[in-house]
């Protein structure tokens, strides 16, 4: 499987849940699991609460295999779209009933914490979906505090390649602030238990 294009594999994991195969869930498990904890642990800042989304968003894929469209997009950006959803749902939930209980904050910061933790994830997750060269330039630049000719000589590329990766990584990734994941959420999901 791993030599099959993503939107073939896409397909038929889809076909394989849909017929309740449970060594799909397990591979899709593995496939995913690192990338819905980290999207939820980004939102929710807590071990804990993102295990628990963990746990949501594939109980949800296994009970509604056939919400997954792969005319709509790729699996991974389906699964990373709950998660988000998930998450969010679960922050707006814990906050507003800390709200309650202390009266202290105010709807407004509610929605400001929601709108920044939203913006982190899903800027986690345009860089952990870019393509590799675009993600190692953005790396060496940002973590390394390379310049785009540093970048070029340690990318062994030329210094018109290192820009337009830069370029080009930075334009992904300032779209964070301003697309949300595509579609709405799921009938019945995003509701906690």
């Amino acid at each position: 499987m791993a030599m099959d294009t993503p939107p073939r594999w896409d397909r038929r994991m889809q076909q394989r849940l849909a017929r309740g195969e449970a060594a799909a869930l397990g591979e899709l498990y593995d496939r995913f699991a690192s990338l819905v904890h980290s999207l939820a642990h980004r939102v929710l800042g807590d071990d804990d609460a993102a295990d628990q989304v963990t746990r949501e968003v594939f109980g949800y894929i296994w009970e509604n295999a056939d919400a997954y469209d792969p005319k709509r997009g790729n699996m991974r950006s389906w699964v990373a779209g709950l998660t988000q959803r998930q998450a969010v749902q679960r922050l707006r939930q814990t906050e507003a009933t800390a709200y309650a209980e202390t009266g202290r904050g105010s709807a407004e910061e509610l929605e400001q914490k929601v709108r920044r933790a939203s913006v982190a994830a899903r800027a986690d997750y345009i860089v952990t979906s870019m393509p590799t060269p675009l993600r190692a330039a953005l790396e060496l630049a940002y973590f390394q505090r390379r310049d785009y000719r540093q970048t070029a000589a340690d990318l062994s590329i030329t210094e018109e390649e290192a820009r337009r990766r830069l370029r080009l990584g930075l334009q992904l990734l300032s779209s964070a602030n301003i697309r949300p994941f595509e579609g709405g959420a799921p009938p019945g999901f995003g509701r906690t238990r």
